[in-house]
């Protein structure tokens, strides 16, 4: 049986191209994977506010699987509200469910936590509406963003055909001393190659959507897995 180790449930925005693989790249052995999507071609608020509306129903659909945890995997869909947010929209998903839920919101500021970053330098490939909005979210969450850097992108397709070295390139272009840790913000931009080499060039841990997200889903699974190539928050917590 797929899964006898855990099983997660994912909810996507439908035109996210990355997040399946490079969970499913490094899932645990045991623990399987299953996804629902959900509508949203570009990354703008509207779109992704109307796309929240269809969670509950996607949840549903992975309940189905037998899922023993659901992940909302929509970084700026699950911040677009502002603090609380997330949680509002995680507790109305597991209300509806009676599966316990996490977004990717909800995973960065926790493993932010606990790498006790306090001056965060952030990178994406957001627009700057989109950007000040994270912003908002994550001072609201008593994190000082000390620079947040976008690529101006709406159109998700375009930002899941992005190569990992444009993120690793911006954020190394966009390093400040005194930042403590680095954020890469969005589900779709590939970023599980560059992690390591990030943290070994720039000597600061750096947490990124889809890692954050993988990390706090397992440890909610009770799955303690070290993958040394995703970085400190997989190998030291």
């Amino acid at each position: 049986m797929y899964g006898w180790r855990g099983r997660l449930g994912l909810i996507v925005p439908s035109s996210n191209t990355t997040m399946e693989m490079e969970l499913h790249t490094y899932l645990p052995h045991g623990v399987s994977l299953h996804t629902a999507r959900i509508p949203l071609k570009n990354v703008n608020e509207n779109e992704l506010i109307e796309m929240n509306a269809l969670a509950v129903e996607a949840a549903k659909l992975l309940k189905d699987a037998g899922v023993e945890q659901i992940l909302y995997g929509c970084t700026s869909g699950s911040f677009i509200g502002g603090k609380d947010y997330e949680k509002e929209l995680e507790a109305k998903i597991e209300d509806e469910v009676n599966v316990p839920v996490v977004s990717t919101s909800t995973a960065v500021v926790e493993a932010l936590k606990i790498l006790d970053a306090q001056s965060v330098l952030v990178i994406t490939p957001y627009t700057d509406e989109i950007n000040q909005r994270e912003k908002e979210f994550l001072e609201a969450n008593e994190f000082e963003v000390l620079d947040i850097r976008g690529l101006g992108i709406e159109d998700n397709i375009q930002i899941g055909k992005l190569e990992p070295y444009e993120a690793y390139h911006l954020a190394k272009a966009s390093f400040i001393e005194e930042a403590d840790v680095i954020f890469i913000s969005c589900t779709n931009l590939r970023t599980f190659e560059i992690i390591d080499p990030l943290e070994e060039d720039l000597g600061v841990p750096v947490v990124t959507s889809n890692q954050a997200s993988l990390w706090l889903s397992l440890r909610e699974m009770d799955i303690m897995e070290k993958i040394p190539e995703l970085g400190r928050l997989f190998t030291e917590y």
